[in-house]
């Protein structure tokens, strides 16, 4: 799933950095690119990498366009 549409950030790509160790949204950004003022992609970032959730409920269906990355 597209967290960051803009930006083409996926669940699978912070999660992935989740397991890489990056556990604060200042490193995710640096690490791919999620912004952190442009709508409400920094919040679900956010808690995909607190719960490692494989959705955000924060965007349920918003978002929900298929990604392979």
């Amino acid at each position: 799933m597209y967290v960051c549409i803009c930006h083409a950030v996926t669940d699978r790509q912070i999660t992935a950095a989740a397991a890489r160790g990056i556990t604060r949204l200042r490193d995710l950004k640096r690490d791919l690119g999620v912004p952190g003022n442009c709508g409400r992609c920094a919040q679900c970032a956010r808690d995909l990498l607190r719960a490692g959730a494989t959705q955000c409920p924060t965007l349920g269906h918003l978002h929900a366009t298929s990604a392979t990355a």
